[in-house]
């Protein structure tokens, strides 16, 4: 079969002989060298993301994907609000909601808490709240009856269970500079839940929507309305949607969990490029080490690019003939690489396991993190940025090696041999 004379020797010069062996184990540990940085960035970008989607998930599990709130006041018509938006396609659940700040007391002890008012029935068409109940139901807030449920370390601070009973403190509002007269009243615990999440878990109590009325002074209108979209990636878009068919829509403040939670995923998306960029570096170290592999083999094939060259090879053949072998050892590692990353974070779940029990340590302590297991998240598109990266770097770390060896002049490389 017909083969361009530069592959012919680019490839003859990879191939192992005694006495050039070390050039070739410095062949072989740059080409592995690509291969574990390939690796090790593919994994750690796919265990991210995993982080970030189990973030996302717990999140939103306790809200819903977009609201609609007065600017002011309450809303007394959110029972439009809520037919309407139940009429629009992508939208799959809304609920109504009062929320307030308020002190929780249980003698000596005393925590600030976001209380919010729900209708556990629509309640479960936006959030999964009910899903994260460790103690008690949901289903106790139905009828206003002064019930109240607690994230688990809202209620270890203030050192109470099911069934105890606690005051709660609202300020009251329209009072005149320094006169100070909260609202309080008794309410029972009858349920507490854990959602992983220390916002939720410390800080936020669930009353009746009725019982959070009486206490904010709003009657029968309610803070506002969630909803729930069909897909969590199409709320911004949804809600936009939702308000430019609103007639009046200045009277309302509309928001998204992007918005919300904002500060949540931008520190994410910051570690994430952080840490691309060092994993980064480390492919880089690596397929540089091409560049000593390639500068050795040009030092050790003088006499041999001499001859070739008497011969009427041409310079950018020369050229060819080691970018061909960089490019070989920098692909075959950059695609053993690959393979290897994806075999890696497609079965985190399944290794992990095995390698703390064969080392007698776990990563993430079940009694210390909520998430006790490696998630992971394989993105086809960070699967072949770095595909192309690293191939981008091994045909770079050839050029000047490559011209290195087009410049030996063949009267001084024979003139000792």
């Amino acid at each position: 079969m017909f083969q361009p004379l530069e592959i012919f020797i680019g490839l003859r010069y990879l191939r192992t002989r005694q006495q050039n062996s070390f050039v070739s184990f410095i062949t072989l540990a740059s080409l592995i060298g690509v291969a574990l940085g390939v690796a090790a960035l593919i994994v750690v970008l796919s265990i991210m993301n995993g982080f970030e989607n189990e973030l996302r998930g717990r999140l939103l599990s306790m809200t819903s994907h977009a609201t609609v709130a007065a600017a002011r006041g309450g809303i007394s018509d959110w029972r439009g609000l809520i037919d309407r938006a139940q009429q629009q396609e992508n939208v799959v659940g809304a609920a109504p909601y009062v929320q307030l700040q308020g002190m929780l007391v249980n003698g000596s002890r005393l925590n600030g808490a976001l209380v919010r008012g729900i209708n556990p029935r629509l309640e479960k068409t936006v959030d999964r709240v009910g899903s994260f109940m460790v103690e008690g139901t949901l289903d106790s807030l139905n009828s206003a009856g002064n019930n109240m449920v607690l994230g688990r370390l809202l209620a270890l601070r203030l050192g109470v269970g099911v069934g105890d009973r606690l005051n709660l403190l609202v300020p009251q509002t329209g009072l005149s500079a320094g006169d100070i007269r909260p609202r309080i009243s008794r309410f029972t615990v009858s349920g507490i839940f854990e959602a992983g999440i220390q916002e939720h878990d410390g800080s936020l109590a669930l009353v009746n929507i009725a019982d959070a009325a009486t206490l904010a002074g709003l009657g029968d209108s309610v803070t506002g309305i969630q909803l729930q979209f069909d897909d969590v990636f199409a709320a911004p878009a949804g809600i936009k949607t939702f308000a430019g068919g609103l007639a009046g829509a200045e009277r309302y403040r509309f928001s998204d969990w992007t918005v919300e939670n904002a500060s949540y995923f931008r520190a994410i998306r910051i570690e994430k490029t952080m840490m691309s960029i060092i994993l980064l570096l480390v492919v880089a170290v690596a397929v540089f080490n091409i560049v000593a592999t390639l500068m050795m083999v040009v030092t050790d094939k003088r006499a041999e690019i001499a001859i070739l060259r008497t011969l009427g090879l041409k310079p950018e053949s020369v050229v060819r003939i080691f970018m061909i072998q960089g490019l070989v050892i920098g692909w075959v590692g950059a695609l053993s690489g690959v393979a290897l990353g994806v075999l890696l974070a497609l079965n985190v779940g399944v290794i992990m396991p095995r390698l703390e029990a064969w080392f007698g340590f776990q990563v993430m302590p079940s009694d210390v993190y909520y998430i006790s297991e490696l998630p992971s998240d394989l993105h086809v598109a960070d699967v072949l940025f770095i595909a192309v990266a690293a191939l981008v770097l091994s045909a770079l770390a050839t050029i000047f090696p490559s011209r290195r060896a087009a410049r030996v002049e063949p009267a001084e490389a024979l003139r000792y041999d």
